[in-house]
Parts: structure tokens; sequence; C-alpha cells
């Protein structure tokens, strides 16, 4: 069975930083890019980032660019969502998600397993 396990979430103060890791377990995600999603209480899910299947391309959420960074480790079959200079704003459960294909996307609709997400909380 497929499972997708986010950690590393927690309480932080505004312009701290935290590194989200998602693992996965059942078969390998090498070939399938990877993303991040997030869901504020009483908002709808929104893209944060995402990774094609090799690591060569990423694209962000505007957002968070140039304050969050995506990367992965294809031996550890883990993605890693580095987050800097956080805001009250970025609270939400973040998710990861597994694509589809092998180019990543910023459309929920193109994810298939999905993590049970990790709450981060941002203090003012």
């Amino acid at each position: 069975q497929v499972r997708l396990v986010e950690s590393g979430g927690g309480l932080v103060q505004h312009g701290g930083s935290l590194k989200l890791s998602c693992t996965a377990s059942g078969r390998t995600f090498s070939n399938n890019a990877m993303g991040w999603f997030r869901q504020a209480p009483g908002e709808e899910r929104e893209f944060v980032a995402t990774i094609n299947w090799i690591g060569g391309r990423t694209n962000y959420a505007d957002s968070v660019k140039g304050r969050f960074t995506i990367s992965r480790d294809n031996a550890k079959n883990t993605v890693y969502l580095q987050m800097n200079s956080l805001k009250p704003e970025d609270t939400a459960v973040y998710f990861c998600a597994a694509s589809n294909s092998p180019y990543g996307s910023n459309n929920d609709i193109d994810y298939a397993d999905w993590g049970q997400g990790t709450q981060v909380t941002v203090s003012s």
C-alpha cells in the first residue's frame, strides 16, 4: 500500500524556519513529480511548490517564492520543503503529494497519492 508521511511541522515564530519532509513507502516515486500543498482553516487547499521527477525543475506559488525551497532525494524516496522567513499567513496544514506524471504541476487534480498532512503554525 502506498503511503506518504509528512513530518517536520510545528510552531514557529514570525521570521523563523522549518523544514518539512515527506517519505514515501509502498513503491518508489522516483519517476513521479512531487508537490506540496497547504490548507488553512476555512480556506481551500492551495498549491505551494512542485518538483519534477529528477529534481531539475521546480515551480512555486508567488506567495512563497524566494522563501521556500522544494527538493528531493530519490535514493531516500523523500521530498523536502525548506521554509524560511515564515509569516503568520503561512499557517496551514501542509500536504505532500505524488503526481501521476514525471512533470511538475500546480494543479491538485494531477496528483494521485496524498499524505495526511502536518500542521505548521506561525505566531506573530
